[in-house]
C-alpha cells in the first residue's frame, strides 16, 4: 500500500501545489456534477460550472488542448442547459428525458466530426500533434462533445457518449500523471452507467422538481 501512495504522490514532485489543490477542488465538484445528473438534479449545471472552470486553467498548464477546448465548451452548455432543464411543459412539470429522434441523431454525428475537425485544427496550429496522447484526446473531445450536447437537451443516450469517453480517459490522464483526475474519470464511468440505468427508468416522465 506504502508504494502505491509513494507512485501517487511521485506524479506530483515537480508540481506547484496550488495546482494540485485546484485538481482536488475540481474532482469534487465534477463528482458532485455527475451525482447530480444522475439524479436528474439541477445542481448539476452550477456545480459543473465551477468543475469546468477549474479544469480549462489545468488542461491548458498540460497542454491537452482538446479537453481544455472541450471544458470550455461544457462551460458554455451548462448555462444552456440550466436554461433548458428548467423549461416548463405544463405549469407544474418541468421537461421529461427522452430519446434521440432521427434529426438529432444526424446533429450528434455531424457534432462528432466537426469536433474532431476542430480540435485537429487547434493541435495542428500550435505544433501538438507530437504524441499518442493528442490523437486520444482529439476522439475523446469529440465523444463528450456529443455527450454534453446530449445531456443539456436532456437525452438518455448521452450517458452512453459518457460511459465511451471516461473509459478511454481514465488510462489516459494516468499516464499523464494526473491521478486524481483519472480516479475521477474511473467514479465517472461507474455513476455515468447508473446514471443510465435511473435515466432510462424516468424516461418521458415529467419531473414535479428539479431538486432531488
Amino acid at each position: 500500500m506504502n508504494q502505491i501512495f509513494d507512485w501517487v504522490f511521485a506524479q506530483y514532485q515537480d508540481i506547484p501545489t496550488f495546482l494540485i489543490i485546484l485538481e482536488m477542488i475540481g474532482v469534487v465538484f465534477g463528482f458532485l456534477s455527475v451525482w447530480y445528473a444522475k439524479r436528474e438534479n439541477i445542481l448539476v449545471f452550477p456545480t459543473g460550472i465551477i468543475n469546468t472552470g477549474i479544469f480549462v486553467y489545468i488542461l491548458w498548464v498540460y497542454g491537452l488542448l482538446g479537453d481544455m477546448l472541450i471544458n470550455a465548451y461544457y462551460f458554455s452548455m451548462s448555462i444552456i442547459g440550466w436554461y433548458i432543464w428548467t423549461r416548463k411543459v405544463d405549469a407544474n412539470h418541468f421537461i421529461p428525458i427522452t430519446k434521440m429522434n432521427s434529426q438529432e441523431k444526424k446533429w450528434s454525428i455531424f457534432l462528432f466530426i466537426s469536433a474532431i475537425a476542430f480540435v485537429s485544427l487547434v493541435y495542428t496550429l500550435f505544433d501538438k500533434f507530437n504524441s499518442w496522447t493528442a490523437y486520444v484526446d482529439t476522439l475523446t473531445t469529440a465523444i463528450f462533445f456529443v455527450g454534453m450536447w446530449l445531456m443539456a437537451k436532456k437525452k438518455l443516450e448521452n450517458w452512453t457518449y459518457w460511459i465511451i469517453g471516461n473509459v478511454i480517459t481514465v488510462p489516459l490522464y494516468l499516464y499523464k500523471g494526473l491521478i486524481f483526475t483519472s480516479l475521477q474519470y474511473f467514479l465517472f464511468t461507474i455513476i455515468a452507467i447508473y446514471g443510465y440505468m435511473a435515466w432510462k427508468k424516468n424516461l418521458n416522465k415529467s419531473p414535479l422538481t428539479l431538486l432531488k
